[in-house]
């Protein structure tokens, strides 16, 4: 069999909106990716995670969770409640703060972050070279923050560079405006102002609420950290890009609580982890991945890096890696009246820990992972669509083929089948050519089809043919999934 002449979608002269449109429609045809409600219309920016989808995103939190908790001796997971407290978010600093300045397009009513605008043409200057031009707007862009109005002195900013939308090109700007992007709700019996709780915008505070929980109950010292995967709500007004950015998702986060004096060598220590996991345990081409250096740091942060995936509609964040200071558990203790310092049991020292923060969104990376596999390739003159997933993290690890249902083939088939379902998700499938079965499978990003033929039903071996090349191996019946594990480790 023929090593295949392969060509990734990104590669190729398709369009920004033909690439995305060639993943969406894959994902619903699929099984990856379903619009929310759809019978009824659906809902802007809400979807849902078919069979093939639940089953990818499940490995993705799985594998985040195993580097996260599993490996490391000093970090353990929680699952804190979506609700919480109000006050919460007022230590949090959220019902005060957490709003976005956004810019309206007249022409195409489109909605923009307006500080995304300007990062990413400072960004795109660095890029063309122009290194004194985005020195230049990033100290302009730094001053809008101590102006008397921000929101104006963005405008302004924009204006004078000529920024565009990046999608249309189109630029007929509205004025700045700030929105708040929490979900409010109401507890109880009766919708009044005692009764408002929040969904909760990330899921970070859950973890620093309970800070003194889980080290008195995990007999953790510091350094020691806080992992927690749970699903978070933001009233976003820019959507679209499919499940980039959704109204509900998923966040898989982890604080590490240090010794204040610490955070530079944990930061750095963490920064380098993290960019490995993509590579190593994913699969992501490391061209595609990128990282942003924060130079306008959020009022807590005194150091934060962005990864980011080089997505068909432009680079953007998928993980942020930050380093909070002791801002959090200090505004804990703040509006609790608790305590939130840690002692030295050998030093009898007592300081609040600093923090160094790993978020990374689920769903956006789910997205990254299915814009990097995704391929266009001819394997023996035919032309074929195929995921190149990493075994770890395709939904299927194998399919399992009979040549023909009949001469006991069928039969040898399904029992091999449900033998390996015990260990991994396999599917069956006996309907049309081989090939036919062979193309549904690389669809789906399978990386392994076990076909069963005449010689199985004489020696006991199967043909495996691997998804990347096509290329066919002979095996023993017997030793298949040991052989898939060894393929997957």
């Amino acid at each position: 069999m023929t090593t295949p002449d392969t060509t990734r979608v990104q590669g190729t002269s398709l369009s920004p909106d033909k690439v995305m449109h060639k993943l969406v429609s894959l994902a619903k045809r699929r099984g990856f990716i379903f619009p929310s409600s759809e019978i009824y219309g659906g809902l802007s920016s809400c979807f849902d995670y078919g069979p093939l989808g639940s089953e990818m995103k499940r490995n993705i939190k799985e594998l985040w969770w195993n580097a996260m908790t599993r490996r490391h001796q000093n970090i353990v997971g929680i699952d804190a409640s979506i609700m919480m407290n109000p006050t919460v978010w007022e230590a949090s600093g959220h019902v005060a703060s957490f709003n976005d300045p956004m810019i309206d397009d007249r022409t195409t009513k489109r909605r923009y972050r307006a500080d995304h605008l300007i990062e990413n043409h400072i960004e795109k200057l660095r890029r063309d070279g122009k290194d004194a031009d985005a020195l230049r707007v990033q100290m302009t862009y730094e001053a809008c923050g101590a102006s008397e109005e921000p929101n104006r002195a963005l405008y302004e900013l924009i204006i004078d560079e000529g920024i565009k939308a990046p999608d249309t090109g189109s630029g007929d700007w509205t004025e700045v405006r700030q929105f708040n992007l929490m979900f409010q709700c109401n507890m109880g019996a009766v919708a009044d102002s005692s009764g408002v709780v929040y969904l909760r915008p990330e899921t970070a505070q859950g973890i620093f609420v309970n800070f003194h929980n889980v080290r008195e109950s995990s007999r953790m010292k510091v350094p020691f950290g806080i992992a927690q995967i749970g699903k978070a709500f933001r009233n976003e007004i820019v959507k679209g890009n499919f499940i980039f950015r959704m109204v509900e998702f998923e966040q898989m986060e982890m604080q590490y609580f240090v010794k204040p004096g610490t955070q530079a060598e944990a930061f750095e220590a963490w920064r380098e982890e993290r960019y490995q996991w993509y590579t190593r345990q994913l699969g992501i081409r490391p061209e595609k991945l990128h990282w942003y250096k924060h130079d306008k740091l959020a009022h807590y942060a005194d150091l934060a890096y962005d990864i980011k995936f080089e997505f068909p509609f432009g680079i953007e964040e998928i993980e942020g890696i930050h380093s909070r200071t002791d801002f959090d558990l200090s505004r804990h203790q703040e509006y609790s009246g608790k305590n939130m310092e840690y002692v030295d049991q050998v030093t009898n020292e007592r300081f609040i820990p600093y923090v160094v923060e790993t978020s990374a969104g689920c769903d956006r990376l789910f997205l990254a992972i299915l814009s990097d596999a995704y391929s266009e390739d001819v394997v023996d003159g035919e032309e074929r669509v195929v995921l190149k997933l990493a075994p770890k993290v395709a939904p299927v690890k194998a399919a399992v083929l009979p040549l023909m249902k009949k001469g006991g083939m069928g039969e040898a088939a399904m029992k091999l089948r449900d033998e390996l379902a015990e260990s991994f998700p396999v599917q069956y499938d006996d309907a049309a050519s081989i090939g036919k079965r062979y193309r549904r499978q690389d669809e789906i990003g399978t990386p392994f089809c076990i076909t069963v033929d005449h010689q199985s039903i004489e020696d006991g071996t199967v043909t495996v043919r691997f998804r990347d090349t096509a290329q066919q191996e002979r095996i023993d019946m017997s030793q298949t999934a040991a052989f898939i594990t060894a393929k997957m480790a």
